[in-house]
């Protein structure tokens, strides 16, 4: 009997798998989450136009600020789900608190980049979005597509405070500081039990729970939430009593 072929998406996934596994139980850059009580963190890759006209305005009606993933190259462009936000959007998000982050410039997964190249995303991304607001400064990162890399996470150590994947759970306890987890806010992976849930063990936990989407729209994309979505875990952080804080503030409460 002849071996079994593997397809090139096959291995493609395989790959992919086998970084994650990587990028998540090695190269830890361990940090103990104590004396915070529990927080909430919400944040938005790519980022779509909808995440900062409908998302961020959300998040202020509550006085909230979250964390905004940003790849320059995506910059009001077509994704084939949304259209970008424009780079006028973007600076305004800084400019009213909200977090600016790095998502690397062209949007490239860490496993497809070496040293040099992700350096060199790194290092674009930085100026493009110094040159629409100076005050910008990128302290955090997440990795496109969620797919972490053991080789650049370490790269990455280097260059931010934190770096956010899409492994679903509570940060509690001592945590990987370059491989946060994320929970989907995403309408189709999350409903409100679910956003119950994961406060509740936010609250138990004494832990950082953060929330990853993409657009908000009313009928959002395979990878994003309704207003409402957003709106019902806005309310249940108001009702458990869970500080709404970006990425970086979360990580300034903690001392890391």
């Amino acid at each position: 009997m002849g071996a079994t072929s593997i397809t090139p998406s096959g291995w493609s996934e395989l790959r992919t798998r086998v970084s994650n596994r990587l990028a998540r139980h090695f190269g830890a850059a361990p940090f103990r989450l104590s004396g915070t009580g529990p927080m909430v963190s919400f944040t938005f890759d790519d980022i779509a136009k909808s995440a900062a006209t409908v998302g961020a305005p959300l998040l202020e009606e509550y006085d909230a600020r979250g964390t905004f993933y940003v790849s320059g190259a995506l910059v009001d462009r077509w994704s084939g789900h949304w259209t970008g936000a424009s780079a006028e959007e973007i600076a305004g998000l800084h400019r009213r608190g909200h977090e600016v982050a790095c998502h690397t410039f062209s949007h490239t997964r860490a496993i497809d980049l070496d040293a040099s190249a992700m350096s060199a995303e790194m290092e674009k991304n930085r100026r493009y979005l110094g040159a629409l607001d100076p005050s910008i400064r990128l302290e955090n990162f997440a990795y496109p597509y969620g797919v972490g890399s053991l080789p650049r996470k370490r790269q990455l150590g280097k260059a931010f405070r934190s770096s956010r994947g899409v492994l679903p759970g509570i940060n509690s306890g001592t945590v990987d500081l370059h491989y946060l987890r994320a929970t989907p806010l995403i309408d189709l992976q999350i409903d409100y039990d679910g956003i119950d849930r994961a406060f509740g063990e936010a609250v138990a936990k004494a832990g950082w729970l953060i929330f990853y989407s993409h657009d908000v729209k009313t009928v959002p994309s395979p990878y994003g939430c309704s207003p409402s979505l957003l709106r019902h875990a806005l309310e249940a952080a108001l009702s458990h009593n869970v500080p709404v804080v970006s990425v970086a503030e979360a990580l300034r409460r903690a001392g890391a």
